[in-house]
């Protein structure tokens, strides 16, 4: 598609990235997300009224979205197409009531497999340039990744896995019990990996 040059620079912006996204471009993707989180969350949180909930309804907004990117129709501006997945998918939300079923064992969680794999900490003295290359371009997206959630799991993630705070320690830092912290670990790292897996498919951790 040729872009006529009645169209917007947001509109050329978001329309070169999909194309971009559409070659499977990582960075293309984080930047489609980074532009529209915030406005879609504060869209989500008014219809909803609920933090969690409108953090988790947008990361599946986004997922839905790039995982039907090749769907887009470019006559129309990608917020809209974007904004209107969004929208129809809280609306299925509220009429199934699934804010009432959320069952999550978070001591269980937390003692299973690290959402950070074991290969991504520091190796250097056993690989090779390559594979230290591929660690930092994957630590880099992780911390791109990072920087796109809620503030106050942003923060925590950052004490935990870069910090490598324990539980405890990040509870009295930040003031909440030790509960509250793995329950915004556990769902920090079910949206981390939400994102990742919309942005690549073959992106492998």
């Amino acid at each position: 598609m040729e872009i006529n040059q009645r169209y917007t620079d947001k509109f050329r912006r978001d329309y070169d990235l999909v194309q971009r996204a559409l070659k499977n471009d990582q960075q293309a993707y984080t930047q489609l997300l980074g532009f529209y989180h915030d406005s879609m969350f504060f869209m989500l949180n008014r219809m909803v009224s609920n933090e969690s909930d409108a953090e988790d309804l947008t990361i599946e907004a986004f997922t839905k979205a790039f995982n039907n990117l090749e769907k887009y129709n470019s006559a129309y501006a990608f917020s809209t197409w974007l904004f209107k997945i969004a929208t129809n998918n809280c609306i299925d939300f509220l009429r199934s009531n699934k804010n009432k079923n959320k069952n999550i064992s978070i001591d269980q969680d937390a003692k299973g497999p690290d959402f950070f794999p074991e290969s991504f900490h520091i190796t250097a003295l056993t690989q090779n340039p390559e594979e230290r290359l591929i660690d930092t371009q994957k630590e880099q997206i992780l911390r791109r990744v990072v920087e796109m959630l809620h503030p106050d799991n942003s923060k925590i993630v950052k004490m935990r896995y870069f910090d490598d705070l324990s539980y405890k320690d990040i509870a009295e830092k930040v003031g909440i019990p030790l509960g509250t912290v793995k329950a915004r670990l556990y769902r920090a790292k079910k949206l981390m990996l939400e994102i990742l897996k919309s942005s690549s498919d073959d992106f492998d951790f």
